[in-house]
């Protein structure tokens, strides 16, 4: 099984990289946070991986769809 990914721009590829290291480095950070008994920046942490989720969906959907 082959995928082509030559229709795949350069700016996509690139915002979908970005956005992949931001929500899961703010994920890592939330669950180390965690497990240094930091709760409120663990909390922040992962509530800042979710708004960045948002973000993507929504850049995604306006510049890319």
């Amino acid at each position: 099984m082959t995928v082509d990914v030559s229709n795949v721009s350069a700016s996509l590829f690139v915002t979908g990289a970005l956005f992949i290291l931001l929500i899961f480095s703010l994920l890592s950070l939330g669950v180390l946070q965690m497990f240094q008994q930091r709760f409120r920046t663990g909390a922040f942490s992962f509530a800042g991986a979710v708004v960045s989720g948002i973000a993507f969906g929504i850049i995604l959907n306006q510049w890319f769809l």
